[in-house]
């Protein structure tokens, strides 16, 4: 007999799951950068061409009450073994973050003061990182 297979199940390859753990994650931030005041501008923006074959994306980008656009990576660990959650967002994934955020800028007819913010998750905890990163001088 067939098994009959729910969305996010444990009986399914894993990649449901991680997909559905990683939008309840990008939920959350959202809901906590939402609490301090900022405004959803676009989520899971991507570009399928990029510095890596994968291309590049943003997980949220923010208005902050100031007018700051703010592009936020959001990344979450069960626990924080290998530095956590923060520690998990390599130079390779800034550059694609930051290739992303150029792209959506060029959207833009005017530039905005722009910041690229991590949001942690590791369990339960969950930290702001304002500023986390900046593009290179070579950009």
């Amino acid at each position: 007999m067939f098994k009959k297979f729910s969305r996010g199940s444990a009986d399914t390859t894993g990649a449901v799951d991680k997909q559905a753990r990683g939008a309840e994650a990008e939920q959350r931030a959202l809901d906590h950068l939402r609490r301090q005041g900022l405004r959803l501008v676009a989520r899971n923006y991507r570009v399928a061409r990029g510095p890596s074959a994968r291309g590049g994306e943003v997980d949220l980008i923010l208005r902050d009450r100031d007018g700051t656009l703010v592009f936020v990576e959001v990344r979450a660990r069960e626990g924080d073994a290998h530095g956590g959650a923060a520690a998990s967002v390599t130079r390779a994934k800034q550059r694609r973050v930051i290739f992303a955020a150029q792209c959506f800028l060029r959207t833009q007819a005017v530039l905005p003061p722009c910041r690229f913010d991590v949001v942690a998750i590791d369990g339960d905890g969950i930290e702001w990182l304002k500023g986390a990163f900046d593009v290179p001088a070579e950009h």
